[in-house]
């Protein structure tokens, strides 16, 4: 019986060496290429992709979506998924491509797998010049582990990451958006205890960060554009107010919007600007000279919106609700 326990002891501690070799010789996901998700399909043993017919429709692919942006390339909606919380599973982040229509084109194009991808807890999104940029962060995943704000960035024809740039003296920005010269602006919504700043960062070019605004009027500063005038204009969501800068920080012009509460801003080519309330769940519509106007209401988490240029519609991702709100123009 002895012999026998050894024997088998021996078995056992040679599978196991063969599997931590197997294991050790085995490529790491950071190390293999990285591969961008297909359409709504299957994949065949041999590697085919199938397209689902015309006469399918999936609807779904959202996870706690953040932000969306619209790629005008492809005429198709860019939704942002959070997935989990860093502190429950990092790097579980992923970019879907939605129809006009809510149906679902491309479940996972960025997040297929994790090859060569880290992509955490994304909030803000804006696309320039052919780089999808991604707010998001490092770090935060227990309570000793500080979180730092990063940047990706992402090849709009392909998907796959061309560089990040990290935000220092921030732990995460909310939204952001990427003026023409390629300088961006993000918002420190600054929502932890009595007394954390409320800023918004800038970052030129070249990485160089600063804090580009900070204190009041800012009032919990949540939604980002860039006017047609090169002007930075600013949503609260501490009120509702919202806040247009010169590029040198001076305020220029205080609007109200129908509700308090703003996430998300859209800015039309005439100057209006749609602003969705996360807290009260309306849209406000705001031309320019004239009182805010509620064109839509009972949107639940109305979160970073985008516009469908295609479809001239509003698009706005629901937080953790997990979907996508839809709300014409026309």
């Amino acid at each position: 019986m002895f012999k026998l326990l050894s024997l088998t002891c021996c078995a056992a501690v040679l599978a196991s060496s063969s599997i931590a070799l197997a294991q050790d010789a085995a490529p790491k996901p950071e190390d293999l290429p990285f591969v961008a998700g297909m359409p709504v399909g299957i994949v065949d043993r041999e590697g085919v992709h199938t397209p689902a017919s015309d006469n399918v429709k999936v609807f779904g692919a959202i996870v706690s979506a953040e932000s969306c942006s619209y790629d005008e390339t492809r005429n198709l909606v860019i939704a942002v998924n959070r997935g989990a919380p860093q502190n429950r599973f990092p790097n579980d982040g992923f970019v879907s491509l939605i129809n006009h229509d809510g149906s679902v084109h491309t479940p996972r194009w960025i997040g297929a797998n994790r090859n060569g991808l880290t992509l955490n807890e994304p909030f803000g999104s804006d696309i320039h010049e052919g780089i999808l940029y991604l707010a998001d962060s490092d770090g935060g995943t227990a309570e000793d582990d500080p979180r730092t704000a990063v940047i990706r960035k992402f090849d709009i024809a392909t998907g796959a990451p061309v560089g990040e740039v990290p935000v220092a003296g921030v732990a995460w920005l909310n939204d952001i958006e990427v003026a023409s010269d390629g300088t961006i602006y993000g918002s420190d919504t600054g929502m932890g205890p009595a007394g954390t700043p409320q800023r918004i960062f800038k970052v030129t070019p070249e990485g160089e960060t600063s804090v580009f605004l900070e204190g009041a009027p800012l009032a919990l500063p949540n939604g980002v554009g860039i006017d047609n005038d090169g002007n930075i204009v600013i949503a609260n969501m501490g009120d509702d107010a919202v806040l247009t800068f010169s590029v040198d920080g001076e305020l220029l012009n205080t609007e109200k919007a129908a509700q308090p509460g703003s996430d998300g801003l859209v800015i039309m080519a005439d100057g209006t600007k749609y602003v969705s309330s996360v807290m009260q769940g309306g849209i406000s519509k705001m031309v320019p000279g004239a009182e805010a106007e509620l064109i839509a209401t009972g949107i639940p988490s109305a979160a970073s919106m985008c516009y469908d240029a295609e479809a001239n519609q509003l698009v706005v991702p629901l937080n953790n609700n997990n979907g996508l709100a839809f709300v014409p123009l026309s």
